[in-house]
């Protein structure tokens, strides 16, 4: 581990925004975390007001020194958000590493939320100590993808929006369109999870698939009906994931 202990995470997301302190040893939340909504107007001003009030409620019992890490639904270059899934699209090439850094007054670590989900189950989770290539997929309204070659993240993938039969690949098979659709999970896992993990294992040849997600909890429902050379195993953190990865790699940034 690096020279920090204790990171601060804090994960956004279209509904709600929450945090906590993370032992960067164990993976685990340090306190519980408090989670407030996503302001109905989710611009840069109005997200970051929320992720500087979640930060003040932990500034007494944090080192002076603990890193901030921050995830956002959406590509992060360079800490210029260039998407923005499930919030203002004014997000859309804002300097959102900056945005975060001023409202915080200190900096900052600015991180696809797939990608941070990644990240934390490579490190604390389901995908510890596997070699090779890891994706992690999240199924909820759309689909997040985490790369990692050997626990080196490849970040920005966007695999969720592969074409397969003329489709967004998310518009079919998110735990959203089994929703919308009222599909049964045989269905969903036949007609729709199946072509999709077996286009991707086709073009990639990971090593492990690790599906995350609200859905993923009931993984025993639609994983073992799935038929791929690829072992496919549920996400262990669930909802702490994004909050974990984003401080795991604050601390990183700050080594």
């Amino acid at each position: 581990m690096g020279k920090h202990k204790v990171a601060l995470g804090i994960d956004i997301g279209g509904s709600g925004i929450k945090g906590a302190p993370v032992d960067l040893e164990s993976g685990e939340l340090i306190q519980p975390r408090i989670k407030m909504a996503t302001p109905e107007v989710s611009t840069p001003s109005a997200v970051a007001a929320i992720v500087d009030q979640i930060a003040d409620e932990f500034t007494d019992d944090l080192p002076k020194d603990a890193p901030i890490g921050v995830t956002i639904p959406g590509v992060v270059q360079h800490g210029i958000v260039r998407t923005a899934a499930n919030i203002d699209k004014s997000w859309i090439n804002a300097e959102g590493q900056k945005i975060f850094a001023a409202a915080l007054g200190r900096a900052c670590h600015l991180v696809n939320d797939a990608d941070a989900a990644g990240v934390a189950e490579q490190r604390y989770g389901a995908a510890k100590g596997k070699d090779g290539l890891v994706i992690l997929t999240t199924l909820g309204t759309g689909i997040g993808i985490a790369m990692l070659h050997n626990g080196i993240l490849i970040p920005n993938n966007e695999m969720g929006h592969i074409e397969l039969d003329g489709h967004d690949a998310e518009t079919r098979a998110a735990s959203s369109a089994k929703d919308r659709e009222g599909l049964k999970y045989a269905v969903w896992a036949t007609e729709r999870l199946q072509p999709y993990y077996k286009h991707l294992e086709d073009l990639l040849w990971p090593d492990l698939f690790v599906v995350g997600g609200g859905v993923s909890r009931k993984s025993e429902k639609f994983l073992p009906l799935l038929k791929l050379r690829t072992p496919i195993i549920p996400a262990k953190l669930e909802n702490t994931a994004g909050i974990v990865g984003a401080a795991a790699l604050a601390a990183d940034d700050d080594a």
